[in-house]
């Protein structure tokens, strides 16, 4: 068994970014909260932060954390049904940024007693943090439940290749070819976006090399289309408004739907409970 002491220390210093930033928030000395981590890295035979502005954990701190603010998560449960709740617990959620630009805020809103810490990570790589116990629920692609977790699917988000009115007349005067497609400078949100790829390959019959920008952020993505800088795939509930007033107009008459699930751990699953069923409602009421 790990002193929670000792984590609670390491929760707090990744959460704060200091050691004395820590100590005030846990209301003790640094060279309190020094001993506590000296003694968690002694226990493991291993570093657990790396010592830097701001801290950071290591892999095997990372893991730890999630675990401390899993036990923090079961403890919140434990004194809410007593009657006994005070503070705060703090739970971390991977969601992709199209997801939080559009429907996931408002789920977040209607849950009290926790404090989000949301990692922003593509659809069909979140899953990669739960598997590694980095986070404690994730909005992902991945509809299989993965070990140890509880999956609920929350339907589809739309996606519609879009570009000014001036752009298309420039690149793509006949239509969207791949030939047009090769040219036409698109927009990726990072490495990882792959719906603008697996849409012209959709269009054009066969893989085409797309010059693109890089832009990771979901309303500067709308933005840069609205502009004329390129295309891209956005989704529908956040360019409706672009669509009707002709800011931007869709490449083809063909969407490209995601799907989405909502992965929780078992551990957190009864503590989560009231997010998850808050989740499940917003994608609902926003989703197809």
């Amino acid at each position: 068994m790990f002193e929670p002491a000792h984590l609670q220390a390491l929760a707090a210093i990744l959460r704060t970014g200091s050691f004395e930033a820590a100590a005030a928030a846990l209301n003790v000395t640094p060279s309190a909260v020094s001993q506590r981590i000296r003694g968690l890295e002694e226990r493991l035979g291993t570093a657990v932060v790396v010592r830097a502005d701001p801290c950071r954990p290591t892999t095997a701190g990372a893991r730890l954390a999630r675990h401390a603010e899993e036990v923090a998560l079961l403890e919140r449960t434990l004194a809410t049904d007593l009657g006994q709740a005070e503070g705060l617990a703090q739970v971390r959620i991977a969601v992709n940024a199209d997801s939080l630009a559009t429907w996931f805020l408002p789920a977040l809103a209607t849950v009290p007693g926790l404090l989000f810490d949301l990692v922003i990570d593509d659809q069909d790589h979140s899953a990669d943090l739960l598997r590694r116990g980095e986070v404690q629920a994730a909005v992902t692609a991945h509809g299989a439940p993965l070990a140890g977790c509880d999956a609920h699917p929350l339907g589809r988000l739309a996606y519609v290749a879009t570009a000014s009115p001036a752009f298309v007349a420039r690149w793509f005067p006949d239509g969207v070819t791949a030939e047009a497609l090769a040219a036409a400078p698109a927009l990726t949100f990072n490495r990882k976006d792959r719906l603008q790829a697996d849409w012209a390959r959709d269009i054009a019959g066969r893989t085409v090399s797309l010059p693109t920008h890089l832009v990771a952020s979901s309303h500067a993505f709308v933005e840069a289309a609205r502009l004329g800088i390129g295309w891209g795939m956005n989704p529908l509930p956040l360019i409706r408004g672009e669509i009707a007033a002709g800011k931007l107009v869709a490449l083809a008459d063909r969407t490209l739907d995601l799907a989405l699930h909502w992965q929780v751990t078992r551990l957190a699953g009864r503590a989560l409970a009231p997010l998850t069923a808050s989740v499940r409602r917003a994608a609902a009421a926003a989703l197809a």
